[in-house]
């Protein structure tokens, strides 16, 4: 049977992360990033499915280069005539976008205007969609929106209690991230934890440099963390999550700093980095714990405080509660995390069993609680597979 693969691509502003998908396969046959893009010394590392790794030096910092020498690799390694389609991660899709679609002009003017929204994220997103059409016009091209599986929200889940208007006239409201993710999960676990399709309900949690959760009610969104913005919500590697804007108000006024500038402070100086001093990355903070660091310990100890205290908001959404899911580079790896944050959560009956949950990392699945508690489980996330799907769904029907 001959290869059929479906190209995922996710474009930042600087970086450009690329996967090779089999269909009826989870792990890429090639993946790999571009770095450094619009800067000095741009670089691309591929990496094939034994897990060899070979670095290139760009002639170009820019993701048209980037396509064009990876286009050139797959040809070289005989995978571009595999590709039936190319799936890119955008980052959001507003209330436009309810499920991944064909990218066309039209699509690509409604992911412009939807960059206000997502200045970061969406006209990255467009340069690889762009440059993907230009070099490849014959493929389909589809776009996969981290909002989307966050569409069936309610009005009271979805509205900020501020003047309707605003929602109106400028699209106010919660959207929702890591959609992907949160619906490959929610798909994932019907099979691993024994879910009845019709009648369950459980909760996610999506733990990495950005986190969310998502409380999914018979496969559906309910309710999630992250509101207008990925801002919203838990204490993150560089986000505040959620604060009062009377901080930023008061900030303002004492320091004479603009709204932009504490927006990018919000963002890119918070969360673990700002409380720690020390770094972003949740691993760097375990091993200083461990060693007496007390900003590290303080910057541990915030970010399970507010992530179990959503985890209770949360199961509040739901009609029944069956399972809490950790998953995301911290909540598969992390066991520190998971245990501090399940002790929070005892009232509510969930019970860790101590020894399973120090086995699970490193793409380990399975479950970490104690046979009388409410379940508790590790499922690794595969958000570029979600992708490949869909846009393999896409291309077959318009085939």
């Amino acid at each position: 049977m001959s290869l059929v693969c479906v190209l995922v691509i996710n474009c930042g502003s600087s970086s450009m992360k690329f996967s090779v998908i089999p269909q009826d396969a989870d792990q890429p046959v090639l993946s790999g990033l571009a770095e450094r893009l619009g800067s000095d010394h741009a670089t691309m590392t591929f990496k094939d499915r034994d897990g060899n790794t070979t670095r290139v030096a760009l002639a170009e910092a820019s993701h048209q280069c980037a396509l064009h020498v990876l286009f050139g690799k797959l040809e070289q390694q005989q995978l571009l005539g595999t590709l039936t389609a190319i799936g890119h991660r955008v980052a959001h899709g507003g209330s436009d976008f309810k499920c991944s679609v064909r990218v066309t002009d039209d699509v690509i003017e409604k992911i412009r205007a939807l960059s206000a929204l997502a200045p970061l994220h969406n006209p990255a997103n467009l340069m690889g969609i762009e440059a993907a059409r230009a070099l490849l016009p014959a493929l389909p091209q589809i776009a996969v929106f981290d909002t989307a599986f966050h569409q069936t929200l309610s009005p009271a889940a979805y509205t900020y209690a501020i003047p309707l208007d605003y929602q109106r006239d400028y699209q106010v409201r919660r959207y929702g991230f890591h959609g992907t993710s949160h619906r490959y999960i929610a798909s994932e676990a019907l099979n691993a934890l024994d879910l009845d399709p019709t009648d369950h309900g459980i909760v996610i949690a999506h733990l990495g440099n950005g986190s969310s959760l998502c409380a999914v009610q018979n496969g559906e969104s309910v309710d999630t963390s992250m509101g207008m913005t990925p801002l919203e919500g838990l204490v993150m590697g560089t986000r505040c999550g959620d604060l009062d804007f009377g901080v930023a108000a008061y900030l303002a006024k004492c320091t004479g700093q603009s709204l932009d500038a504490l927006y990018k402070m919000v963002n890119s100086q918070s969360g673990l980095m700002g409380l720690s001093g020390l770094s972003s990355d949740c691993r760097t903070l375990q091993d200083a714990r461990a060693a007496g660091h007390e900003r590290a310990t303080l910057a541990i100890d915030v970010m399970v405080h507010r992530l179990a205290r959503h985890i209770g908001g949360h199961i509040t959404s739901l009609k029944r509660f069956d399972a809490l899911i950790f998953t995301g580079g911290i909540g598969e790896n992390s066991a520190l995390v998971r245990e501090l944050t399940v002790q929070r959560l005892q009232a509510l009956g969930l019970v860790l069993d101590g020894a399973r949950n120090q086995q699970l990392f490193g793409g380990r699945s399975g479950l970490i609680s104690t046979a009388g508690s409410t379940t508790i489980a590790v499922i690794p996330t595969n958000e570029e597979k979600m992708i490949a799907i869909d846009a393999a769904n896409i291309a077959r029907d318009l085939a």
